[in-house]
């Protein structure tokens, strides 16, 4: 795609300086995508798009040839999807339901690189690359089970296969030799028209509906048409977002509303208030229908948590919780030293402070606009409506009208912030997160909101007590998870701020921040939720990448972590009054979860946090739909 990699070192034998090399792997992605105002960064984060920004991992001070292609490869794909992708007509021929989402994804996404494979021999050489890289981390080579083997990735690699011909790479192991015969057998009509509809998106997304349906995994798109539209404008808030709306998420949640700190301050003092008259929080039923069986008549309908013998149903095993600890931030620090890395949290952010801060007013001034402005009027008691006044000396026959603030249920509400405390989030991402939260949590505190502020990662590196355990144990085949968990507490929602306030510091601890596993994080995170009295409850996770433990994946399948994340996700999703959000830090969260939004920079938490939560409120207070992922299951 750019520069030859094979000169790695210059002629002293000293490491090439690798700007020029940066400049023209930035100027093929523009090209590739058509597009002159496309921004390319490399940083040592994960790979990410949204809209026109594209970043790229850092290349190292000697690069190899694999290496380069490999970073070529990203470019590529992300540059084709750029150039060929239509969000638009994607989201609206989308299927429902997860798993036909992920397949319906990524089939498009080997819609896009075959077009770019086909037309350029390097392009398809750097994308060959770069699947091969990433079938590798993934421990394809492992799988040797259809139910391990990830459909969407199957099918994915049979469309690449069918397009351009290109068999998988070798890292990809039987994925697709384990799904092939179904898939063909299932739809192998559709699959052979898919070539000669390539550059037609539409029709080649109305063949991939018709694939599903005959996977049984989705309605053909015809079928679905002949609902009623509000069916997708109810939706629209739970699908996932597209890069490009990722992009304007990251450029309008947290700009334009939040705009740039020299815009925000002056437009700050300009904000209509008014606009805000007679919202309300609506009220709905948060009894969960399916606990049909409950024995004990005076005890709540709810269950004890939608997660009972959850792991059983999804075959996920954890080989042993002896060493799982749930801790608070200051059983892990003393307070002198949480002090002092308190001190160094504000040090570090301290230009963020001012820009942060004028965004959680402004959510602060949307949620006071909503508890302190909605009165019902013309009552016969309560407060004087003085501005019914002229209307009684008009007409003395009419009688005084008194006014009653409306009685919301907004302060009835618990906000969780789930924040990933693992290695990849070490630096920028972390001390932001941190600071974030922290500001959140004052600002969602003075408005009656009670927030608890929680943090997951694991006590040690490749697999910790655990693993010792495992290996005295003669090696189990499929121990399932094999690490000690860490979850720290920093806040508990019935904490005042103020206590908290220097427990977020423990962040910046060296050597706390180790590997993540997300999918028994969140089942925590909302088992603390649920069993909340509070009538509205919302969980927000802010994370940089999918679930990774070196040690548990050595062991079983490449994606079992990430299996079981997206099958805790649904679960909640459908069957739980938690409402979940999250927001991904260079990461395409919206691949997993309904209501999410990915960002590039760090930078762009505190915007998207903040829009994200008073976006949340205001869908709640105008249109109850906004709460459909709260629906029993």
């Amino acid at each position: 795609m750019a520069g030859r990699g094979d000169n790695s070192k210059s002629k002293s034998g000293g490491p090439v300086d690798m700007e020029p090399l940066r400049r023209a792997i930035g100027g093929c992605v523009r090209s590739v995508a058509g597009r002159v105002n496309v921004e390319v960064s490399f940083a040592n984060e994960r790979p990410g798009m949204a809209g026109d920004r594209v970043r790229l991992p850092e290349l190292s001070k000697r690069p190899t040839a694999h290496e380069l292609a490999v970073t070529r490869g990203l470019g590529d794909s992300m540059a084709l999807r750029i150039a060929c992708h239509d969000q638009k007509l994607h989201t609206a021929m989308a299927p429902q339901g997860n798993d036909a989402r992920l397949v319906f994804d990524a089939v498009e996404q080997a819609r896009v690189e075959s077009i770019g494979a086909q037309r350029m021999a390097g392009v398809a050489a750097n994308l060959s690359s770069m699947h091969y890289e990433k079938y590798a981390k993934a421990n394809f080579s492992g799988v040797d089970r259809r139910q391990d083997a990830p459909v969407e990735e199957a099918l994915a690699m049979l469309v690449r296969e069918r397009l351009t011909g290109e068999r998988p790479p070798e890292s990809a192991g039987k994925v697709l030799d384990l799904w092939r015969n179904f898939i063909e057998e299932k739809a192998g009509k559709d699959l052979d028209r898919l070539a000669g509809a390539m550059n037609d998106q539409q029709s080649f997304a109305r063949l991939v509906r018709g694939m599903l349906s005959s996977m049984d995994m989705a309605e053909d798109f015809g079928d679905e048409e002949t609902e009623p539209d509000s069916q997708d404008s109810e939706n629209d808030d739970d699908q996932p977002r597209s890069d490009e709306q990722s992009d304007e998420n990251v450029e309008e949640e947290a700009g334009s509303d939040a705009a740039p700190a020299e815009e925000s301050e002056a437009s700050q003092e300009q904000m209509d208030d008014g606009e805000m008259d007679g919202a309300e929080i609506s009220e709905e039923e948060l009894t969960d229908d399916s606990d049909e069986d409950s024995e004990t008549p005076g005890e709540s309908r709810r269950p004890a948590s939608p997660f009972d013998d959850f792991n059983e149903k999804v075959d996920y095993r954890v080989f042993t919780e002896e060493f799982d600890e749930e801790i608070t931030a200051e059983e892990l620090c003393d307070e002198a030293e949480l002090d002092r890395l308190r001190a160094f949290l504000d040090k570090q952010l301290a230009h963020l402070q001012g820009a942060v801060g004028r965004l959680a007013n402004r959510l602060q001034r949307r949620l006071m606009a909503k508890q302190n402005r909605s009165w019902d009027f013309d009552l016969e008691e309560g407060y004087l409506d003085t501005a019914r006044l002229p209307r009684m000396i008009i007409d003395p026959m009419q009688p005084l009208s008194f006014k009653m603030e409306r009685d919301t249920k907004f302060r009835d509400t618990v906000v969780t912030l789930l924040i990933d405390n693992s290695g990849s989030m070490r630096g920028r991402p972390i001390t932001v997160a941190a600071t974030c939260a922290d500001i959140l949590a004052r600002t969602l505190e003075r408005s009656g909101v009670k927030v608890e502020l929680l943090g997951f990662t694991t006590k040690a590196w490749k697999g910790g007590q655990s693993r010792e355990k495992w290996l005295a144990s003669g090696k189990p085949a499929a121990p399932g998870r094999l690490n000690d968990l860490r979850h720290i507490v920093y806040k508990s929602a019935d904490a005042p701020w103020r206590r908290a306030r220097r427990n977020l510091g423990l962040m910046m601890r060296e050597g706390l921040l180790k590997e993540n596993i997300d999918g028994e994080a969140l089942m925590w995170a909302h088992n603390r939720l649920i069993h909340r009295s509070e009538q509205r409850k919302i969980l927000m996770m802010i994370s940089d990448g999918a679930p990774v433990d070196d040690s548990t994946l050595s062991v079983n399948p490449g994606n079992y972590l990430e299996r079981h994340l997206r099958a805790v996700i649904e679960q909640i999703e459908t069957r739980s009054p938690v409402e979940l959000l999250a927001i991904g830090i260079g990461h395409d969260v919206t691949r997993y979860y309904r209501r999410a939004v990915t960002i590039v920079d760090a930078d762009e938490l505190a915007g998207a946090m903040t829009e994200q939560l008073a976006s949340l409120f205001e869908d709640q207070a105008a249109n109850p739909r906004a709460g459909r992922g709260r629906r029993a299951g």
